[in-house]
């Protein structure tokens, strides 16, 4: 499928999605409270088979923190970027999409851990990385390590 007719696909799923085009993939901007919705459909549906999740991260971005998905269709050969902005940045959640895309599980963890994102359903939300009593959150822009010295 080309981007336009992705666009007017994934538009067409969700209005309230921003579209976001760039060199590498088409991009798509969209409310938190659709990410699983939206998800599940673009694995299930035969002409989009989103059926691999070839990454997920989180990005800080001072005002807001972006969880990005990388999703590919290897059958039908195409790709794009789902993103999800979190404002909340003490209590931040998105729900998970481990149920849908496997791979995710260890994302999530990952994102949790060194972001402090929250990930509503997921199977075994806990540290990965670090030690369960490690205040703070290494990832974000705010933190400061007083012991290690690490600055942003």
């Amino acid at each position: 499928m080309d981007t336009l007719k992705l666009k007017e696909r994934i538009l067409g799923l969700v209005p309230d999605a921003e579209f976001q085009e760039n060199k590498q993939f088409p991009t798509f901007i969209l409310p938190s409270a659709q990410l699983h919705n939206l998800a599940a459909g673009l694995a299930g549906d035969a002409d989009l088979a989103f059926d691999f999740l070839f990454c997920l991260s989180g990005v800080d971005m001072v005002s807001y923190i972006e969880i990005v998905y990388h999703l590919e269709s290897t059958t039908q050969r195409h790709q794009m970027v789902l993103k999800v902005r979190v404002s909340d940045r003490e209590h931040g959640s998105v729900d998970s999409v481990c149920d849908i895309w496997r791979t995710a599980e260890f994302h999530e963890r990952e994102i949790y851990d060194l972001l402090g994102i929250r990930f509503t359903n997921h199977p075994d939300l806990r540290r990965i990385f670090l030690e369960e009593g490690w205040n703070g959150h290494p990832l974000r822009k705010d933190y400061v390590d007083d012991i290690n010295i690490v600055e942003r």
